[in-house]
């Protein structure tokens, strides 16, 4: 199993470029199933998450073609068989994207309940209440969703609670029901409208994503079509994180300021210098950050993606931090884990208090989720000495290369096999 091993305590400093948005490519490959058409994705990045949804698509009998620059055609003229099984979606939660395609195109889908990191409840009813609005049967029996419908029918589906990939299962299948379906309550993340512009691509007709109502009116079927994923905002923000907690200078490029705000914003807050342009961001330091606060919430509010990186630069910040979790009850899994480097950190309720201290010093830490080794990296940035984090199959699934990237940003790091 693979290691990360840093040598802390050198500053961020160069230029690298951002990465393509690993939230907004899965749902995008899953959209291939709507068409008997190729759909060809480009800036797709490098991520065992993206492997494991192409896998799960070609199983189905999708084929998948890869050129040189990772670019990916998917081609689904033939499926073999509507299913999702749980050797698959067990390691990944998105895999229950196919759920919503596979019952537009084919009236029936089986998907495994889904797994992914352990940070929480996060249930699949709202997908469900909205597939059933639309007229289609479905029934839950040995671990499996089991979904049918003739056709679907277009309905106003009012979300319960924000859900991502609830917002983006109703979209997909919506574009091929009769008559409108318009989703209340939606999503406002920038990945859902990157998902609606592809299907509008394919020949969808979807109004109002990245607001929290969108409109879709069904057309009797979809196109294939050329789409180029957004850049990744969660990357491009652990990035910057890390430059402003070693004190450093970086500059990203190919990425989209517009989509960071709230993150931006906290960094300005602790005393970084931010500069943008369409497509690039450049942050300068000048010493050790100031204490920042963070409460998560849905888009455009903090990401929830960014609390534990900012809870590593909190660590060693000037003065102490209230950092509040409201999207997923189970996400500190980290704070142990910093907390063996040196840094003063205590949870109370859905609220973690961080004190900044002078110095994390390295040790062995070990990554528990997704995002919260993206912080057990920072801290190791930070610390003195070595520190060397186990378990970074977690962060393969959100990263492309971040060894590679942090070295270019004079990093001491490496990946040990």
């Amino acid at each position: 199993m693979d290691k990360l091993v840093i040598e802390g305590g050198v500053p961020l400093a160069g230029e690298i470029a951002v990465s393509g948005a690993k939230n907004a490519t899965l749902p995008i490959l899953t959209a291939a199933l709507l068409t008997t058409e190729p759909l060809t994705v480009s800036n797709v990045p490098h991520l065992r998450d993206v492997t494991t949804m192409l896998n799960l698509l070609a199983q189905m009998g999708v084929r998948v073609s890869i050129d040189e620059r990772l670019g990916v055609e998917l081609s689904s003229a033939r499926i073999a068989e509507p299913v999702a099984p749980y050797e698959l979606v067990k390691t990944m939660r998105a895999s229950v994207l196919v759920l919503g395609p596979l019952t537009a195109r084919y009236g029936e889908a089986r998907v495994s309940l889904p797994g992914g990191c352990a940070i929480g409840l996060r249930p699949v009813d709202q997908h469900l209440k909205g597939l059933q609005a639309m007229g289609a049967e479905v029934a839950i029996e040995h671990g499996y969703i089991s979904v049918r419908a003739q056709r679907l029918r277009g309905a106003r589906i009012c979300m319960d609670l924000v859900t991502v990939t609830g917002t983006e299962n109703i979209m997909m299948a919506a574009t091929l029901a009769t008559g409108t379906t318009v989703i209340e309550n939606a999503a406002r993340e920038p990945e859902v409208a990157d998902l609606a512009h592809c299907l509008n691509a394919m020949g969808a007709r979807v109004r109002g994503a990245g607001s929290d109502v969108i409109t879709i009116e069904g057309v009797d079927r979809l196109h294939g079509a050329r789409y180029r994923v957004m850049p990744d905002r969660i990357e491009a923000g652990t990035y910057l994180a890390a430059a402003a907690a070693t004190g450093g200078s970086i500059r990203l490029t190919g990425t989209r300021p517009d989509i960071l705000d709230a993150v931006l914003e906290k960094l300005r807050e602790a005393g970084a210098r931010i500069t943008t342009g369409p497509d690039w961001i450049a942050l300068e330091t000048n010493g050790a950050p100031g204490a920042v606060n963070v409460r998560t919430a849905p888009y455009p509010a903090f990401p929830t993606d960014m609390q534990a990186q900012f809870m590593a630069l909190d660590s060693v910040a000037r003065g102490t931090a209230l950092v509040t979790e409201t999207v997923f009850e189970n996400r500190f899994m980290h704070v142990q884990e910093l907390k063996r480097l040196g840094a003063d950190i205590e949870v109370e309720g859905n609220t973690a208090v961080v004190k900044g201290v002078a110095h994390l010093d390295g040790a062995t830490v070990m990554a528990t989720d997704l995002r919260a080794s993206a912080s057990l990296v920072l801290g190791g940035l930070i610390a003195r000495g070595a520190t060397t984090v186990e378990r970074v199959y977690h962060i393969d699934r959100g990263y492309e290369r971040i060894e590679e990237k942090l070295s270019k940003l004079g990093a001491r790091i490496r990946r040990v096999r």
